[in-house]
């Protein structure tokens, strides 16, 4: 355990690497439960009462690898988590290194000093600011093989604006202003997403009607989407550009044409808005499924140009190419459906982070949600993947793979330490989720927060994109059931 102090602390945090279930690692009941902040880059964050530090409150064999953080709380301020995305170490580069190393000088010039001095483990220093700095640098933690993460006490109306200054590959996560209790996904949830796991197997039908995904469509949307086929004039779809509210009238066309019912749903001021389409099931019922992608993108530092080919223009395009096959079968669904394009991913999960929050305020019983997000390099050397996070429900990220097995044998599936997505949102509402990514492993396209994130680029391969957004449209099919109408040819 890492303990420090500086000065008089009036908040404490609690950082403990992520557990499925929270619940499971307290021994004194609501100390974590109760003070939860969230989950970042594989790291849970709790607030931790006095009272909760007179007593054992985790189980020893979980007190490894965890933080305690004494900061000034300060009302008027907004925590924000920094992360370091999981990155292959060929992405590692000088310039990179150069990047990080930057941005803390840059926080250093601008009056951010380090507090006391003192060293913590490793490479971490617990840090404070100048007098009334815009940014209040708490803790960083550079680690060397990748991981590193810190975080900011930020002055409100900074904070749209944090990510643009980061180094390419870290992105920010917001802290709510208050703790909150933690849900854990139910068991009867849980219970559901097991029994179609021992209970689903290989249908003709849904085969045929993911196969008929096409790949030439996807093409055409992708190139859309990125401005490539300059038909769509879009420069950017960063959430803040105008490229990406372009891009948000175009998708709610898109889907509307498929049959779907959208709204354009507002979640803060000066953000593009979450695309929510849905497809009413042809029964009474209240149950959702819901997939998503998110349209947002994210260039390099200094340029306009945020095409977003793979990030996330792969998880938007197949979301596309469901709904397409959707409309051309005339499905109907025995639960709802949702398809939904996430805006603000890049700047921290705002657009889901509203919709799921919307979502458990009206108690909506979604059974099943998958996001996807990143489909589309392919590595030199490597077979077709399907990478699954492990910030999850596990039980939907097992279905996932089963899917893959059954419906995309050419998938080599496996784990993924790639972190966090919109799928997050909803994990820590209480709703059974999982993420679909395109390789079993850390991130390793080199246009990973890129303006050169384009579709016709080496590695960029359609043709997984394909494969996963089967295995989606797959366990989407078996999770919500379906009706085809009596005299529907598939071929």
């Amino acid at each position: 355990m890492v303990f420090s102090s500086a000065g008089v602390a009036s908040a404490l945090l609690f950082v403990a690497p992520y557990t499925p279930n929270i619940a499971t690692i307290e021994t004194t009941p609501g100390c974590l439960t109760d003070n939860f902040y969230g989950t970042y880059g594989g790291r849970s964050i709790f607030h931790i009462p006095p009272t909760c530090l007179e007593t054992s409150f985790i189980k020893g064999s979980s007190i490894q690898s965890v933080s305690l953080l004494p900061y000034v709380a300060n009302g008027e301020r907004q925590l924000v988590w920094l992360q370091e995305s999981a990155i292959d170490s060929s992405l590692v580069t000088p310039e990179y290194e150069a990047e990080v190393q930057g941005f803390f000088r840059w926080l250093g010039e601008d009056g951010y000093s380090m507090g006391g001095g003192q060293q913590l483990s490793g490479h971490q220093h617990l840090l404070s600011s100048a007098d009334e700095p815009g940014v209040e640098l708490h803790l960083v933690d550079l680690q060397p093989a990748g991981g590193s993460h810190g975080l900011i006490a930020v002055e409100p109306s900074l904070v749209p604006s944090i990510e643009a200054l980061l180094p390419r590959y870290w992105k920010p996560y917001i802290l709510p202003k208050q703790p909150t209790s933690y849900i854990p996904v139910p068991k009867p949830a849980i219970e559901h997403v097991k029994n179609l796991l021992e209970t689903v197997r290989f249908d003709p039908v849904v085969s045929s009607l993911v196969n008929n995904i096409s790949l030439s469509q996807m093409r055409d949307d992708i190139r859309w989407l990125t401005g490539e086929d300059g038909k769509s004039g879009i420069v950017s779809r960063h959430s803040f550009a105008e490229g990406s509210r372009v891009a948000a009238n175009w998708l709610k066309e898109r889907f509307e044409e498929t049959g779907a019912s959208c709204e354009l749903k507002t979640f803060l001021t000066g953000f593009a808005p979450n695309v929510a389409c849905k497809y009413s099931a042809s029964v009474d019922t209240t149950s959702t499924v819901l997939i998503s992608g998110h349209y947002d993108s994210r260039g390099s530092f200094g340029s306009q140009r945020a095409p977003g080919g793979n990030d996330d223009g792969s998880g938007t395009v197949a979301l596309l190419g469901i709904a397409h096959v959707i409309a051309h079968s005339s499905l109907t669904f025995r639960s709802n459906v949702e398809l939904v394009a996430f805006a603000g991913e890049e700047q921290g999960l705002y657009g889901s982070k509203a919709y799921a929050r919307e979502m458990r305020e009206k108690n909506a019983n979604i059974t099943l949600m998958i996001q996807a997000d990143m489909l589309g390099y392919h590595a030199p050397g490597e077979p077709p993947q399907l990478g699954l996070p492990i910030i999850g429900t596990p039980e939907v990220a097992q279905l996932v793979s089963k899917m893959s097995a059954i419906y995309s044998p050419e998938l080599t599936v496996g784990y993924t330490a790639a972190c966090c997505s919109d799928h997050q949102s909803f994990h820590e509402q209480g709703y059974a989720s999982t993420q679909v990514f395109e390789r079993a492993g850390p991130i390793a396209d080199p246009m990973y927060h890129n303006s050169g994130d384009l579709s016709e680029r080496p590695g960029y391969d359609l043709s997984q994109i394909r494969s996963i957004a089967k295995v989606q449209f797959a366990t989407l099919l078996h999770a919500a059931r379906f009706d085809l109408p009596d005299d529907e040819d598939l071929n």
